[in-house]
Protein backbone atom coordinates (compact mmCIF):
# COMPACT_ATOMS: atom_id res chain seq x y z
CA UNK A 1 0.00 0.00 0.00
CA UNK A 2 1.33 3.46 -0.98
CA UNK A 3 0.44 6.70 0.80
CA UNK A 4 -0.20 10.05 -0.89
CA UNK A 5 3.44 11.02 -0.35
CA UNK A 6 4.43 8.18 -2.66
CA UNK A 7 5.99 6.23 0.18
CA UNK A 8 5.24 2.56 0.92
CA UNK A 9 3.66 2.05 4.31
CA UNK A 10 6.57 0.22 5.90
CA UNK A 11 7.21 2.30 9.01
CA UNK A 12 7.52 0.45 12.29
CA UNK A 13 6.79 1.63 15.82
CA UNK A 14 9.30 4.50 16.32
CA UNK A 15 11.59 5.01 19.29
CA UNK A 16 11.39 8.02 21.57
CA UNK A 17 13.92 10.88 21.29
CA UNK A 18 15.99 11.54 24.38
CA UNK A 19 16.50 15.32 24.21
CA UNK A 20 13.69 17.51 25.56
CA UNK A 21 13.58 19.84 22.54
CA UNK A 22 13.42 16.91 20.14
CA UNK A 23 10.73 15.30 22.28
CA UNK A 24 8.62 18.48 22.14
CA UNK A 25 8.88 18.65 18.35
CA UNK A 26 7.87 15.02 18.10
CA UNK A 27 4.90 15.64 20.37
CA UNK A 28 3.83 18.60 18.22
CA UNK A 29 3.97 16.40 15.12
CA UNK A 30 1.97 13.69 16.88
CA UNK A 31 -0.75 16.12 17.93
CA UNK A 32 -0.90 17.62 14.44
CA UNK A 33 -1.16 14.14 12.94
CA UNK A 34 -3.91 13.16 15.37
CA UNK A 35 -5.90 16.28 14.56
CA UNK A 36 -5.52 16.04 10.79
CA UNK A 37 -6.15 12.29 10.65
CA UNK A 38 -9.32 12.87 12.66
CA UNK A 39 -10.52 15.77 10.51
CA UNK A 40 -9.40 14.72 7.02
CA UNK A 41 -8.86 10.97 7.24
CA UNK A 42 -5.64 9.05 6.78
CA UNK A 43 -5.50 8.96 2.98
CA UNK A 44 -6.16 12.69 2.62
CA UNK A 45 -3.39 13.69 5.04
CA UNK A 46 0.25 13.95 3.97
CA UNK A 47 3.49 14.27 5.89
CA UNK A 48 3.79 17.79 4.45
CA UNK A 49 0.35 18.65 5.86
CA UNK A 50 1.33 17.39 9.31
CA UNK A 51 4.63 19.29 9.30
CA UNK A 52 2.95 22.53 8.22
CA UNK A 53 0.29 22.19 10.90
CA UNK A 54 3.03 21.68 13.50
CA UNK A 55 4.93 24.73 12.16
CA UNK A 56 8.03 22.73 11.24
CA UNK A 57 9.73 21.93 7.95
CA UNK A 58 8.82 18.75 6.10
CA UNK A 59 12.41 17.61 6.58
CA UNK A 60 11.89 17.84 10.33
CA UNK A 61 8.96 15.43 10.04
CA UNK A 62 11.25 12.83 8.43
CA UNK A 63 13.80 13.34 11.18
CA UNK A 64 11.33 11.76 13.60
CA UNK A 65 9.15 9.53 11.40
CA UNK A 66 9.93 7.67 8.19
CA UNK A 67 6.33 8.11 6.97
CA UNK A 68 2.87 9.05 8.20
CA UNK A 69 2.06 5.44 9.00
CA UNK A 70 4.87 5.36 11.55
CA UNK A 71 3.44 8.49 13.12
CA UNK A 72 0.02 6.84 13.33
CA UNK A 73 1.58 3.74 14.87
CA UNK A 74 3.18 5.97 17.50
CA UNK A 75 -0.21 7.51 18.25
CA UNK A 76 -1.93 4.20 18.80
CA UNK A 77 0.86 1.95 20.08
CA UNK A 78 0.17 2.51 23.75
CA UNK A 79 -3.50 3.38 23.32
CA UNK A 80 -5.02 0.46 21.41
CA UNK A 81 -6.81 -0.68 24.55
CA UNK A 82 -8.50 2.75 24.69
CA UNK A 83 -10.10 2.06 21.31
CA UNK A 84 -11.66 -1.14 22.60
CA UNK A 85 -15.00 -1.38 24.42
CA UNK A 86 -14.90 -1.58 28.22
CA UNK A 87 -14.83 -5.01 29.81
CA UNK A 88 -18.23 -5.71 31.46
CA UNK A 89 -16.70 -7.55 34.40
CA UNK A 90 -18.55 -8.98 37.43
CA UNK A 91 -18.51 -5.61 39.22
CA UNK A 92 -21.56 -4.59 37.19
CA UNK A 93 -23.51 -7.21 39.18
CA UNK A 94 -22.98 -5.25 42.39
CA UNK A 95 -25.66 -2.75 41.33
CA UNK A 96 -28.28 -2.35 38.62
CA UNK A 97 -26.40 -3.98 35.71
CA UNK A 98 -28.24 -1.97 33.05
CA UNK A 99 -27.32 1.36 34.63
CA UNK A 100 -23.75 0.27 35.33
CA UNK A 101 -23.15 -1.02 31.83
CA UNK A 102 -24.80 2.01 30.20
CA UNK A 103 -22.43 4.28 32.15
CA UNK A 104 -19.42 2.24 31.01
CA UNK A 105 -20.53 2.39 27.37
CA UNK A 106 -21.09 6.15 27.51
CA UNK A 107 -17.63 6.81 28.95
CA UNK A 108 -16.06 4.58 26.29
CA UNK A 109 -17.89 6.28 23.42
CA UNK A 110 -17.03 9.76 24.67
CA UNK A 111 -13.38 8.73 25.00
CA UNK A 112 -13.36 7.50 21.40
CA UNK A 113 -14.97 10.72 20.21
CA UNK A 114 -12.30 12.75 22.02
CA UNK A 115 -9.44 10.67 20.59
CA UNK A 116 -10.92 11.05 17.12
CA UNK A 117 -8.85 8.28 15.53
CA UNK A 118 -11.15 5.26 15.59
CA UNK A 119 -12.40 5.77 12.04
CA UNK A 120 -8.79 6.11 10.81
CA UNK A 121 -7.89 2.88 12.57
CA UNK A 122 -10.65 0.99 10.80
CA UNK A 123 -9.74 2.69 7.51
CA UNK A 124 -6.26 1.15 7.71
CA UNK A 125 -6.93 -2.30 9.17
CA UNK A 126 -7.92 -3.98 5.85
CA UNK A 127 -4.70 -2.75 4.21
CA UNK A 128 -2.16 -3.06 7.01
CA UNK A 129 -1.40 -6.65 8.13
CA UNK A 130 0.92 -5.60 10.97
CA UNK A 131 -1.59 -3.21 12.46
CA UNK A 132 -4.40 -5.72 11.93
CA UNK A 133 -2.43 -8.36 13.82
CA UNK A 134 -1.80 -6.02 16.76
CA UNK A 135 -5.48 -5.04 16.82
CA UNK A 136 -6.59 -8.69 16.62
CA UNK A 137 -4.46 -9.54 19.65
CA UNK A 138 -6.05 -6.72 21.65
CA UNK A 139 -9.53 -7.91 20.63
CA UNK A 140 -8.67 -11.48 21.57
CA UNK A 141 -7.45 -10.35 25.00
CA UNK A 142 -10.62 -8.33 25.60
CA UNK A 143 -12.79 -11.24 24.47
CA UNK A 144 -11.01 -13.42 27.03
CA UNK A 145 -11.71 -10.88 29.77
CA UNK A 146 -15.41 -10.69 28.86
CA UNK A 147 -15.55 -14.49 28.76
CA UNK A 148 -14.04 -14.77 32.24
CA UNK A 149 -16.58 -12.29 33.61
CA UNK A 150 -19.44 -14.27 32.08
CA UNK A 151 -17.97 -17.50 33.43
CA UNK A 152 -17.92 -16.11 36.97
CA UNK A 153 -21.52 -14.95 36.58
CA UNK A 154 -22.49 -18.40 35.29
CA UNK A 155 -20.83 -20.11 38.26
CA UNK A 156 -22.92 -17.92 40.56
CA UNK A 157 -26.06 -19.10 38.76
CA UNK A 158 -26.85 -15.66 37.34
CA UNK A 159 -26.86 -16.46 33.61
CA UNK A 160 -29.11 -18.49 31.34
CA UNK A 161 -28.40 -22.21 31.84
CA UNK A 162 -27.67 -22.79 28.15
CA UNK A 163 -25.54 -19.68 27.61
CA UNK A 164 -22.71 -20.35 25.13
CA UNK A 165 -20.12 -18.13 26.75
CA UNK A 166 -17.62 -17.89 23.90
CA UNK A 167 -20.20 -16.72 21.35
CA UNK A 168 -21.96 -14.42 23.81
CA UNK A 169 -18.63 -12.77 24.65
CA UNK A 170 -18.02 -12.14 20.94
CA UNK A 171 -21.57 -10.82 20.54
CA UNK A 172 -21.06 -8.32 23.36
CA UNK A 173 -17.71 -7.24 21.93
CA UNK A 174 -19.06 -6.74 18.41
CA UNK A 175 -22.18 -4.93 19.59
CA UNK A 176 -20.20 -2.44 21.66
CA UNK A 177 -17.59 -1.95 18.92
CA UNK A 178 -20.35 -0.51 16.74
CA UNK A 179 -21.05 2.36 19.16
CA UNK A 180 -19.15 5.00 17.11
CA UNK A 181 -21.33 4.21 14.08
CA UNK A 182 -24.41 5.19 16.10
CA UNK A 183 -23.04 8.64 16.98
CA UNK A 184 -24.14 11.61 14.90
CA UNK A 185 -23.54 15.35 15.14
CA UNK A 186 -26.98 15.73 16.71
CA UNK A 187 -27.15 12.83 19.15
CA UNK A 188 -25.33 10.13 21.05
CA UNK A 189 -26.20 6.41 20.94
CA UNK A 190 -28.90 5.19 23.31
CA UNK A 191 -26.49 3.65 25.81
CA UNK A 192 -29.21 2.38 28.12
CA UNK A 193 -31.01 0.60 25.28
CA UNK A 194 -27.76 -1.13 24.25
CA UNK A 195 -27.03 -2.05 27.87
CA UNK A 196 -30.55 -3.48 28.16
CA UNK A 197 -29.98 -5.69 25.11
CA UNK A 198 -26.75 -7.05 26.57
CA UNK A 199 -28.34 -7.68 29.98
CA UNK A 200 -31.29 -9.51 28.40
CA UNK A 201 -28.77 -11.63 26.52
CA UNK A 202 -26.94 -12.62 29.70
CA UNK A 203 -29.48 -12.67 32.55
CA UNK A 204 -32.88 -14.39 32.86
CA UNK A 205 -35.66 -11.93 33.83
CA UNK A 206 -35.92 -13.12 37.43
CA UNK A 207 -32.15 -12.82 38.00
CA UNK A 208 -32.07 -9.39 36.41
CA UNK A 209 -34.91 -8.29 38.65
CA UNK A 210 -33.06 -9.65 41.66
CA UNK A 211 -29.86 -7.82 40.73
CA UNK A 212 -31.74 -4.57 40.25
CA UNK A 213 -33.41 -5.06 43.61
CA UNK A 214 -30.03 -5.47 45.32
CA UNK A 215 -28.76 -2.14 43.96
Amino acid sequence: MIDRDGQPLIGEFPSLPKQERAYQKREALLESGRKLFSEKGYEQTTAKDIAAHANVATGTFYRYFCDKRQLLMALIKDQLDRFMPPNPNPSWMNHDPEIGLASMLKKHDQRLDKLGLHHVLHELLPHDPELAQVYAEVRKKLHGSIYEGLLQAQKLGYTWDDLELTEVAWSILILTEKLPERRTDQSEPNYHAIAKIICRLVFPPDILKQLKGNS
